[in-house]
This record gives structure tokens, C-alpha cells and sequence, in this order.
């Protein structure tokens, strides 16, 4: 792998990615090419790779192609696939911006959890359709050390565990997954949050993403959180017919999020791009051995 292959560094709320643009998906991206890549002491580091690629180029995306030209491959740290990734959609958002390959307003971008549709503003926000939230029924228990919360079990295209406490440190370090039961609710992992109220309709969270483990922000965490939150609250939109619009604080920023009476939900957050290069291809080479 003697070429060089470019690369950027963005970030939205601090939950930061290595992208690679890629339109005719000529870079096998493998799970260690991803997590050396993602390594903060040896490689570009970051919380994940956005794999920019033609829909109609990806065997993934192909079926999506009539609807959006761009196909978000993304991938956790760790090399794994992940179905969607809310700040990660912003985030590729303002690169095809960058590029030239959209302008300011609407688009719509493929995604394995399906085609969402965008807005980049001229204050420079991005607006994401997260589509509608799922909520499976049954108990779900989030535990750390020797204690335990109930939470709420929400899929935003990913599975997410949302649990309210009453201080973000009971969380932990967030290193290592929280235990979640029953185990067959989540077959292939989860994501968790914890919550605490700051205010009327304005929480804040910490998460640990399956396969990245404690981030910055997670855009499908902060959505979860705010479905959750309205219907702790009895603001479920589809009841009251009124929207539900939460104030959520991650880490590393804040985002706003809403739910309409028709079950969609919107995020709104800042999304940054902050630097472009080449990955020298024998680094890459020498880091797989």
C-alpha cells in the first residue's frame, strides 16, 4: 500500500471522526486499518471513521442510490459497523459542504439505518431527520458497581439504554460497557446514557457507545435521551400533539433536539471540520502487520 490516501478530521460536540473520502469505494477499509486509524497515541485518532462513498458504489447503500447520492459508511472505533451515528451524519454533512458537493440547505444522505434528510444552515448548524424512535416494550436495568437504575429502552436505527440518575459521576469511568439486563434485549449491544435534569425540558448526559466506549457526544444518544425525557415527562408528542423540543449537554457541547407529533425527530448541532491531509500508506501498511 505504497499511495497515499486522503483524510480529514472533523468533529460535532467533540465526538470527533477520521474521514476518508472515497467516492467509488476503492479503499478496503478494514476493521484494523479503522481501529488503527482511530488510535489517539499512534494513529489520527478518533471516535470513529466516516467511509464517504457514492450510494451507487456501495453494495450497502446501492438500493438507497435514487434517494441520496452520498452513502455515510461509518465505522466504530474498534473497526465494528455501526447502523447510524447522529453526529457523524452532521459531521459528513459539512465535508460534502467542504468538498463542494452540496450547498447550503437540504440534502439527503444514506445510512445503514436508512436515508436521512439534512440542513445546513447559513449560522452553520446542522439539522438532522433522525426518522421516528422505536421503543421496545420490556424492563431494562443499567448497573454499575453496586448500583441500579430502571431504564428506558429506545432504538434510533441503533439500541440505546437511557437510565435518569441522580449524578452523571454514578456513571463511572465508562471505560468498559455497563452491564444492562435482561442480555437478550440487546443481542448485538448497546449503547448507554445517563441522564440528570439541569432545568425544564433541558437534561444533560454522559454515554458509553458500544465499541467506542465513553465519547464526547453521541447524536443517536442525545435523541434517545429526549424521547425518554418526554415521555418521564408526559410530553409524548403523539399524545399531547404538540412538539416536544429538549435542551441536551454532552460533554463536549450542547445539542437540541425535538420530537414531532408524527414521531420524527430532529437534532441540531454544530458540525466542524478542522484539518486535512494524507495518511502515508506505508504507516498504514506497517500498523496492520
Amino acid at each position: 500500500m505504497s499511495t497515499r490516501i486522503a483524510f480529514l478530521k472533523g468533529h460535532g460536540t467533540e465526538n470527533d471522526f477520521v474521514i476518508v473520502p472515497d467516492p467509488d469505494n476503492a479503499i478496503e477499509l478494514s476493521p484494523a486499518a479503522v481501529a488503527a486509524l482511530c488510535d489517539r497515541r499512534a494513529g489520527i485518532g478518533g471516535d470513529g471513521v466516516l467511509h464517504v462513498v457514492r450510494s451507487a458504489a456501495h453494495p450497502d447503500a446501492r438500493a438507497m442510490a435514487g434517494e441520496a447520492e452520498w452513502f455515510m459508511d461509518y465505522r466504530n472505533s474498534d473497526g465494528s459497523i455501526a447502523e447510524m451515528c447522529g453526529n457523524g451524519v452532521r459531521v459528513f454533512a459539512r465535508y460534502l459542504q467542504h468538498a463542494g458537493h452540496v450547498a447550503e440547505g437540504d440534502l439527503a444522505i444514506a445510512t445503514r439505518g436508512g436515508v436521512k434528510s439534512v440542513h445546513i444552515a447559513k449560522d452553520g448548524d446542522v439539522t438532522v431527520g433522525m426518522g421516528d424512535a422505536r421503543l421496545p416494550e420490556g424492563d431494562v436495568t443499567v448497573r454499575v458497581g453496586e448500583r441500579s437504575w430502571p431504564a428506558r429502552n429506545v432504538n434510533m436505527g441503533n439500541p440505546h439504554a437511557v437510565a435518569f440518575v441522580a449524578d452523571l459521576a454514578h456513571a463511572g469511568d465508562l471505560f468498559t460497557a455497563p452491564p444492562v439486563s435482561p442480555e437478550h434485549a440487546y443481542p448485538e449491544g448497546v449503547n448507554v446514557e445517563f441522564v440528570v435534569d439541569r432545568g425544564p425540558r433541558h437534561v444533560a448526559m454522559r454515554v458509553h457507545e458500544r465499541g467506542s466506549g465513553e465519547t464526547r457526544s453521541c447524536g443517536t444518544g442525545a435523541c434517545a435521551v429526549a424521547v425518554a425525557a418526554a415521555r418521564r415527562d408526559g410530553a409524548d408528542p403523539a399524545v399531547t400533539g404538540t412538539p416536544a423540543t429538549y435542551t441536551v449537554d454532552v460533554p463536549g457541547g450542547r445539542l437540541v433536539i425535538t420530537e414531532r407529533p408524527d414521531g420524527q425527530v430532529e437534532m441540531t448541532g454544530p458540525a466542524v471540520i478542522v484539518a486535512e491531509g494524507e495518511i502515508d500508506g506505508e504507516w498504514l501498511e506497517n500498523a496492520l502487520r
